[in-house]
């Protein structure tokens, strides 16, 4: 069975005189977490509907495990989407239990594994009670519980953790990994950049409908051509590092003995190496995915 579970290839998608995406070309693979990420109007959402077939592309393909979403015979292959909205728009006199039954019919699931999958989001004991009485972080978790129902071999999640606290969102990751591990393909749109690292595999950064940048976290520095800074404290910063490594390329001081170094990636093992004895607080600073969109989109045509 081929790994790819999403593969677009020149895609552009145009509404009159606008392209909302152009020219896409994009794999998604089985275990893979992606982050996708661009401001409002980069075409995030219209690739995700492209993906889950509500949506045909003016010109080029689009094929989710093999088959066009669009066409009417792929209805097996949609079904093993989950998809989660950015606004979760539920019934709010219907209980959450009763929602989810609705979702599983829709998708002619059986109902009888909907309890285990409420525990699983964390909303069990509000499993009776109606939606217009829940907050916003649980409407967001029965979303998500409405996009695992199936076990999805491909989850398409627009803006997820919105509305979770910082446990709650803890634990959405953690069931994010059990999906990789099992094999989903898992993609997130979101605006919380900082969220992402750690979580992702790889980065898709949008910039009015064009991919400006794809690859992982290591490959988005390496692209932006950031510098990574060795912070660290010495005494006698000044006459400590006056013989210091080559590799440092450029270094500023300051009266408390705070020295800042910048080096290429590959030369900061060298430079760790090289440090005197008296070195203390040493800290490696690399770009955050903040800084790197900042750049990406910047330098985007």
């Amino acid at each position: 069975m081929s790994s790819e579970t999403v593969v677009i290839r020149g895609v552009t998608r145009r509404y009159g005189k606008q392209d909302a995406v152009r020219d896409l070309d994009l794999t998604l693979r089985a275990g893979e977490c992606i982050g996708l990420v661009g401001h409002n109007g980069a075409g995030k959402s219209t690739l995700i509907k492209m993906m889950l077939g509500l949506v045909r592309p003016t010109a080029g393909s689009v094929r989710v495990f093999g088959e066009d979403p669009a066409a009417g015979a792929a209805a097996r292959a949609r079904r093993e989407l989950g998809y989660l909205p950015e606004n979760v728009a539920l019934h709010p006199s219907m209980t959450g239990a009763e929602t989810l039954a609705f979702y599983a019919r829709l998708k002619r699931q059986p109902v009888a594994g909907n309890a285990a999958l409420l525990a699983r989001v964390g909303i069990a004991e509000a499993a009776h009670r109606r939606v217009g009485t829940y907050s916003k972080g649980m409407r967001q978790r029965l979303g998500l519980a409405q996009a695992l129902l199936g076990s999805p071999r491909a989850l398409l999640l627009d803006e997820p953790t919105t509305g979770l606290d910082p446990a709650l969102r803890q634990s959405f990751y953690q069931i994010i990994r059990d999906l990789r591990r099992d094999g989903a393909m898992v993609l997130l749109s979101s605006h919380a950049l900082a969220e992402l690292e750690g979580q992702v595999d790889r980065v898709v950064v949008m910039n009015r409908g064009r991919k400006v940048a794809d690859g992982s976290i290591a490959d988005l520095r390496a692209l932006a051509a950031i510098r990574p800074c060795i912070r660290l404290r010495l005494p006698r910063a000044p006459r400590a590092v006056a013989n210091g490594p080559d590799a440092w390329v450029e270094w500023t001081s300051d009266s408390e003995g705070v020295l800042e170094l910048s080096c290429e990636e590959n030369e900061v093992a060298s430079v760790l190496r090289s440090l005197p004895n008296s070195a203390e607080d040493i800290e490696i600073l690399r770009p955050s995915l903040d800084e790197l969109y900042a750049v990406f989109q910047k330098g985007a045509p």
